[in-house]
């Protein structure tokens, strides 16, 4: 019967339920392309490992260029690896790395073989144990050695998407490249990494070479890192040995906070979550508007309803329906109504993600089962809420009053 009814109005119960369908495939929409970011930057910083430290004169990416406070940081010279490793008695190894500009003199950096050339790349010069703190996986080849490090080697590890825009054909190892006017031997090309960030991991469009020749071959470059590996369960003492020797070296008053960037996997994951609530609750209140005007015409639909059913009304309750069962019946036909309403908001916002995932793939999504139950649950409380007063001046009819309408 509520079906049947719906269905009766098509247009009218269309137009009403409209609010409804946008206010769920906001959420759902959103929280299923948070879902998928999160799950990309979880993988990404599984690969570091838990007991993983980065140490950063600005917060972010590591080509970011900070906020306007951050700038006014000392860069981390590349010294202060030999002082943490030897003041930290917690930590495992001690890697450094600078970061090259990808504009550099006016122009962008490139990386070119003969017949193919690529723009898409970051360069960065590492010290030879960083394969102990950050290991990764070769597809082909091998890092370079302390020796080729301290000689620096012209030598150099791509990224599998350098790799590919620059050997399509394969065979990297041992070919010559030209990267940024100077020329390396291609020694390593490194597998796909797992995580992303948006869809994409930087590590995949990224040249690494020695850190001596990325000092040789760029000495006004300072934007270095240091990465600390922690003994199994001392990553927490070894955060606090860490800070402490670098406010030290920093001379840090002890009233001023960090002026540098210290951080773990955990840590940026949960910086991550704070903005995701953020992003989650506007779309909750965007989408709220939606729902509050789908709501107000579910009422409104059927307060005109019980108005024109009157006659119906008090046939039902002359034949012996209770107030109850009246109440029932129109509450059914607006939990009806919007549940149809979210069933329709459910199945377009997950039409809109695979849209997008198709459309942009550098935007994953997965649709989590919170959401698609959250919209469900939203959807009938919405056509119990505001079905309600409708159902009660349905039961308050006089039968008397009602057969005698029309």
């Amino acid at each position: 019967m509520s079906l049947s009814s719906v269905w009766t109005n098509k247009f009218r119960s269309g137009l009403t339920i409209l609010g409804i369908v946008i206010g769920i495939t906001t959420v759902i929409t959103v929280s299923s392309l948070l879902t998928g970011l999160r799950k990309g930057i979880v993988t990404f910083f599984e690969e570091f490992g838990p007991d993983t430290i980065f140490v950063k004169r600005f917060s972010g990416d590591p080509n970011s260029q900070g906020t306007p406070k951050e700038r006014k940081r000392r860069p981390i010279p590349p010294e202060y690896s030999e002082y943490v490793k030897r003041f930290c008695p917690s930590l495992e190894a001690v890697s450094t790395a600078l970061w090259i500009p990808p504009v550099i003199r006016g122009r962008a950096m490139s990386a070119r073989v003969k017949g193919f050339e690529t723009e898409n790349i970051s360069l960065a010069g590492v010290s030879a144990n960083s394969r102990i703190v950050q290991p990764r996986n070769l597809a082909e080849g091998r890092y370079f050695t302390d020796d080729e490090d301290q000689r620096a080697a012209r030598v150099a590890v791509l990224g599998s998407l350098v790799a590919e825009a620059l050997f399509p054909a394969g065979k990297a190892v041992g070919q010559p490249v030209m990267i940024d006017g100077a020329e390396y031997i291609v020694i390593g090309v490194s597998e796909p990494a797992k995580g992303s960030f948006f869809g994409e991991n930087g590590i995949d469009r990224q040249i690494t070479i020695p850190l001596a020749t990325a000092r040789l071959r760029y000495p006004q470059a300072d934007n270095f890192l240091i990465n600390a590996k922690a003994y199994p369960g001392k990553r927490d003492e070894a955060f606090e040995e860490i800070r402490a020797i670098l406010r030290k070296l920093r001379r840090t008053p002890a009233a001023d906070e960090n002026d540098f960037d210290l951080t773990t996997p955990d840590q940026i994951i949960k910086q991550f979550d704070q903005i995701s609530s953020l992003i989650i609750l506007a779309s909750i209140a965007i989408s709220g508007l939606g729902l509050l005007v789908g709501g107000i015409g579910v009422m409104n639909i059927m307060l005109v309803s019980v108005t024109e059913r009157t006659r119906e009304i008090g046939v039902r309750k002359a034949i012996g329906a209770r107030r109850i069962d009246i109440i029932f019946q129109f509450l059914m036909e607006a939990i009806t109504l919007t549940g149809v309403g979210g069933a329709v908001g459910i199945a377009f916002s997950m039409m809109v993600t695979l849209a997008i995932a198709k459309l942009f793939p550098a935007l994953p999504s997965e649709t989590p089962l919170w959401a698609i139950l959250a919209g469900v649950g939203v959807s009938v409380f919405t056509g119990v809420f505001f079905g309600v007063w409708p159902a009660m001046k349905a039961a308050r009819l006089d039968p008397v009053e009602a057969l005698r309408y029309e």
